[in-house]
Formats: structure tokens, sequence, C-alpha cells
């Protein structure tokens, strides 16, 4: 049984700029983590994904962006 201590929140750069394309994106990232909190702040600077989950694999994250064409850094 996981606790609210297994829990990780990610936080990614990103360059998506429309809310049709993180609408998009985040049904691609539900696919792969459909347990997990995914959301786009588009209104900030740096475009920020976030997702909370456990077990959550940040080479997952940022290639389900590159192959649809955005860029993806996590931020530390």
């Amino acid at each position: 049984m996981t606790s609210i201590h297994d829990k990780v929140i990610l936080v990614f750069k990103t360059n998506v700029l429309k809310y049709r394309d993180a609408k998009k994106l985040l049904t691609y990232l539900l696919e792969q983590f459909p347990t997990h909190r995914v959301n786009f702040d588009l209104e900030d600077c740096d475009k920020i994904l976030r997702i909370e989950g456990t077990q959550i694999s940040c080479e997952t994250i940022i290639n389900i962006l590159n192959k649809n064409n955005y860029q993806c850094l996590i931020l530390e």
C-alpha cells in the first residue's frame, strides 16, 4: 500500500504554448501514468508541467514530450 509519504512531485520546464497542445500531451501522459495528477501551468514563464504520484520516470515524461516535438527539462 502506498502512503502519502511515497508521493513525489516533479516539475518540468517546457515550451508548450497552446492549451490544446497541453491537453493532447496530458492525454498521452495520463495513459502512461493513469493514477498520477498531471497539469500544465502555461501562464508561468517556464510553461510548467507538474506531475504528482509514485514511481515517476523522468525519462519517460521527457521522451513523451520530445516525441511530440516539445522540449522538457526537469527543474531542480
